[in-house]
């Protein structure tokens, strides 16, 4: 199974100024994230045995804006050791609307600065 304890997740590309650190116990994985157009986010869920994650998300525009959704995210291994997850996301009530993002992690590892 993928550990996702500590691994730091940001917008593939290099980024919208959004990152997540991420936190797992057993299948339980929670994250919080923020940066960019984000004031503050926390996503909760499962990751599945294949390391696939289903989430629920709310987040905080700095517009004010309050977005709330959920995502099943797909785990793809890069020749660097890096994660990129493909998220599937749907979101609910005025904003809604689906798409696909893809996430990068930020280090090998998801440790940003790590030495090891």
């Amino acid at each position: 199974m993928i550990s996702y304890e500590g691994r730091l997740f940001r917008k593939a590309g290099g980024g919208d100024g959004t990152v997540a650190r991420y936190r797992q116990d057993g299948d339980l994985v929670w994250a919080e994230f923020g940066g960019g157009a984000v004031r503050r986010g926390t996503v909760t869920g499962t990751c599945a045995p294949d390391g696939t994650l289903r989430l629920a998300y709310t987040m905080v525009l700095a517009t004010g804006e309050v977005i709330a959704g959920h995502t099943v995210n797909v785990p793809q291994l890069q020749p660097d050791g890096r994660l990129v997850l493909r998220e599937q996301w749907q979101r609910y009530g005025e904003h809604a609307t689906s798409g696909v993002s893809y996430l990068e992690e930020v280090a090998p590892g998801g440790r940003e600065g790590s030495d090891d």
